[in-house]
C-alpha cells in the first residue's frame, strides 16, 4: 500500500506571512485541521488547529471584538506553525506513515515526492479509510476470529474448511500485540451470504476449528473468551 494511492492529493497551503485568523477559516471551510506551510515552492511548516487554539486568545478575554480581530488578523502562521515538519515519500507503505504518527502522537504528514517537492498529505482519517477498506467493513458479512500458532501452513486447514462450509473470504488481519508468544489472532471476513448457510458454518468451525468468536449483527463468543 503506497501513500501515493491513499493520500490527499489536492493540498490546501498557506504562506509564511498567511494570519491566523484566515488560516482558522479556511480549516473550517475546507474541513481540514492542519495545512503545509510553503515558502514558494519549499516546504517551511505546517500549523495544525491544535496550535491556532493554543495561540488564541482565553474565552474569559477583557479584549472586544474589534480587538480581538486584530489581534488574530495580526499573528502570522510563521508564529505559530511547527518548523520543519515529519515528511513522508509518496512510494513510502501507509503502515510507515501510521508508525510515524503513532509514535509522535501527530495527526497528518506532508508528502513529497523524489524532487523535494510538496505532492499531498496524509492524515489519520486517510489511515481510517485504509483500515476500512482492508476490512471490508463496508460491505458487511461475517466476521471469524482464530487464534492460532504461528506456524507454516496453519491457515490453509481455515479457509479448507471456510470454503467447504460455502463462505467466501472477503479480507484477512492478523494481530501479535495482544496474544502470548508464539500465537496470532487472525481475523477472516466472509462475503454476505444466505442466514441458514452462515449458522451452518460457524456451527462447523466451532466444533472443528480454534473459533474465538464472531460477528454478524452481534458478537457471539466461542468456549471461554468472554472478557477478551
Amino acid at each position: 500500500m503506497l501513500i501515493r494511492e491513499w493520500m490527499t492529493k489536492d493540498v490546501i497551503t498557506v504562506t509564511p506571512d498567511t494570519s491566523m485568523l484566515k488560516t482558522s477559516k479556511l480549516m473550517k471551510d475546507n474541513n481540514i485541521r492542519r495545512v503545509p506551510v510553503m515558502d514558494g515552492n519549499r516546504l517551511v511548516g505546517i500549523v495544525s488547529d491544535r496550535d491556532i487554539r493554543a495561540a488564541s486568545p482565553s474565552k474569559a478575554t477583557t479584549l472586544d471584538m474589534h480587538e480581538l480581530y486584530y489581534l488574530l488578523s495580526e499573528v502570522k502562521v510563521k508564529d505559530i506553525m511547527t518548523s520543519e515538519p515529519v515528511t513522508v515519500f509518496d512510494t513510502d507503505a501507509v503502515d510507515d506513515a501510521a508508525l510515524i504518527m503513532e509514535n509522535k502522537g501527530i495527526g497528518g504528514l506532508p508528502v513529497m515526492n523524489g524532487a523535494g517537492e510538496l505532492v499531498g498529505i496524509i492524515t489519520d482519517h486517510d489511515i481510517f479509510r485504509v483500515l476500512v477498506d482492508f476490512c471490508g467493513a463496508g460491505k458487511g458479512g461475517l466476521q471469524l476470529a482464530f487464534l492460532l500458532p504461528d506456524k507454516l501452513g496453519v491457515l490453509s486447514p481455515v479457509f479448507d474448511a471456510i470454503s467447504h462450509n460455502g463462505g467466501n473470504v472477503l479480507s484477512v488481519l492478523t494481530s501479535r500485540s495482544r496474544t502470548e508468544d508464539g500465537t496470532s489472532y487472525v481475523y477472516i471476513r466472509l462475503h454476505p451470504m444466505d442466514g441458514d448457510k452462515e449458522k451452518a458454518l460457524v456451527e462447523n468451525l466451532r466444533q472443528s476449528m480454534p473459533l474465538e468468536y464472531w460477528m454478524d449483527d452481534e458478537y457471539h463468543c466461542n468456549r471461554n473468551c468472554e472478557g477478551k
